[in-house]
């Protein structure tokens, strides 16, 4: 494959702009205290608060050890906390704090943002289009590696 086909590959150009939306992201995201990925914790305790860390971990598609570590950071910084589960005490929940709870607008507030710039010059067809394709191209990806996890 030739250089200019490559520049052509969806693979690169999904990796591209994946790169440059975290960039973008993180740069507004700091401002706020935030490290990367730390927003989309956030985002499932705004609608979910108490899970626990596990179901964090698959909601997010990431392994256990490393929500471990950044529900740490985020403790440390005062944006969460964990309690132990009232059922099962070796289980932890993690909630928010009122700190946590403050950036919900803020940080709702760059995701519009960022949502406004990148299909920007887009039209409603193309962006339901553009929604369908990438949900296709998620379930293909899901298959593959279920397929790899079956027959590694």
């Amino acid at each position: 494959m030739g250089k200019r086909d490559l520049d052509k590959c969806i693979n690169v150009q999904m990796m591209k702009v994946m790169k440059l939306h975290r960039h973008v992201a993180d740069n507004a995201l700091n401002k706020l205290g935030l490290y990367a990925g730390q927003e989309v914790i956030l985002f499932k305790l705004w609608r979910h608060d108490g899970l626990t860390q596990s179901q964090l971990a698959e909601a997010l598609y990431v392994e256990p050890p490393t929500i471990t570590k950044m529900v740490q950071r985020m403790e440390a910084s005062g944006l969460l906390e964990r309690r132990p589960d009232v059922n099962d005490g070796r289980v932890s929940r993690v909630y928010l704090t009122d700190k946590g709870r403050a950036l919900e607008q803020p940080v709702r507030d760059i995701w519009d943002q960022l949502e406004t710039a990148l299909t920007q010059g887009l039209s409603d067809v193309e962006l339901a289009l553009m929604s369908r394709m990438l949900g296709q191209m998620g379930g293909n990806m899901q298959q593959v590696e279920e397929s790899t996890i079956e027959n590694p």
